[in-house]
């Protein structure tokens, strides 16, 4: 009830938003997890050629994030995320009808592009929209992405035991509703030029922000650490219940810590000192969060390791999208987040190889490797914040009032 009562108290457009991201992450995980499966053992292609399909999907959202970020500066977020959700409509509704190479090539590059356009200009747009109150916003934002991310395994499973093809053409019909809604209540608004000569220009000026860059840099333990919740921990609660349902444990333990937690999370610590430093500590949270399982057996570290996982993401999560568009000038928001998870997105690579590697080499390495990942991220922000590289909550206020 706390969640809605918080919801109604931001303007229409943002409530929209924030039900849309329940219905992206919802449309989302009830088919991409299974995806790997239906074109393995449906359609009998080996593991190279669906690593292919799999891989050009992420590549098409993680290297394309900057053309959605610059895209929604350029032309409107509204436009973007209308565009991005109809283009996942039709990537989707390819995976439903096509058994073909070439067409579930061309699903993973529609579907992946559309990711690339919606999911800066959503931000950017909640940000521009959300005014003073961009914490809570973004804190609500993580509530209802949480919530999707459980719902969307919970329906994909019950859908397979129909086939694959009704599971994607249900999530492409959740991402035509979700057009439809987008095109009926989103204002429009009037888009404020750069300045600058076009869009490398626009590059140009973000890029040389070194601030913003070693910012971005220290936030691979968010995202390496993260996707750990779809990695790591699901493998650890199988192999310690022996269970293969278990996974579904630390989504749901998370869910209801997100749903209870993060908006006080927030609204307390929003008036308690800098953004950086609660980054910094959140960060510190998710490191430690992987040590737990790493001196202990059994299901009750990998449920330790899990409360600390995501309350190290409450903590940190929202402060961070709120201090994204801080680092440069409102016209270049969209450019901004797009930057940000393209440079993050590779780092966060790298992390999660170094992650693989680390399982296939002992029970206790990959999470002493995260426990580190964490901690050095933790430590790369706490080093921002003392040298001043990045905006204090003093300098939010001022300019948000500006």
């Amino acid at each position: 009830m706390r969640t809605w009562r918080e919801m109604r108290g931001f303007p229409l457009a943002v409530q929209l938003l924030l039900v849309n991201q329940l219905g992206v992450n919802t449309g989302f995980y009830l088919l991409i997890p299974y995806l790997a499966t239906h074109l393995g053992e449906n359609l009998g292609m080996s593991a190279a050629v669906v690593g292919i399909v799999l891989g050009v999907r992420n590549l098409s959202q993680q290297g394309l994030f900057i053309i959605g970020g610059s895209a929604s500066d350029r032309l409107g977020a509204r436009g973007v995320i209308i565009a991005g959700c109809a283009l996942r409509t039709v990537g989707f509704g390819l995976f439903a009808l096509g058994d073909g190479l070439a067409v579930l090539l061309a699903a993973s590059v529609l579907s992946g592009l559309a990711g690339a356009l919606f999911n800066p200009a959503v931000r950017a747009y909640l940000a521009q929209e959300s005014g003073e109150r961009k914490a809570e916003a973004f804190a609500l934002f993580n509530v209802f992405a949480t919530t999707g991310a459980l719902i969307g395994p919970l329906l994909g499973s019950a859908l397979l035991l129909v086939d694959f093809r009704t599971s994607a053409l249900t999530a492409a019909g959740i991402f035509a509703v979700l057009t439809v809604a987008q095109a009926m209540v989103l204002p429009a608004r009037e888009v404020e030029p750069s300045g600058n000569s076009g869009v490398l220009g626009d590059w140009r000026e973000v890029l040389g922000n070194r601030a913003f860059l070693a910012f971005a840099l220290a936030m691979v333990g968010m995202f390496t650490l993260e996707n750990q919740l779809y990695l790591l921990l699901p493998d650890g609660a199988r192999e310690a219940t022996g269970w293969d349902g278990a996974a579904g444990i630390v989504f749901l333990v998370g869910t209801v810590a997100n749903l209870a937690l993060q908006l006080r999370i927030t609204k307390s610590l929003k008036s308690r000192g800098d953004r950086a430093r609660w980054i910094a500590v959140g960060l510190a949270s998710m490191g430690l969060a992987f040590l737990p399982p790493a001196v202990g057996t059994g299901v009750v570290p990998v449920l330790l390791s899990t409360l600390l996982l995501y309350l190290g993401i409450m903590i940190a999560s929202p402060f961070v999208m709120e201090l994204i568009p801080r680092f440069g000038r409102s016209e270049l928001t969209g450019t901004y987040f797009g930057i940000f998870y393209v440079v993050s997105g590779v780092a966060a690579a790298v992390g999660n190889a170094v992650v693989g590697w680390a399982m296939d080499t002992g029970d206790r390495l990959p999470w002493v490797c995260c426990a580190v990942i964490g901690l050095v991220s933790a430590g790369g922000v706490a080093w921002l914040h003392r040298r001043g590289a990045l905006p204090r909550a003093a300098e939010v206020a001022e300019r948000s009032h500006a």
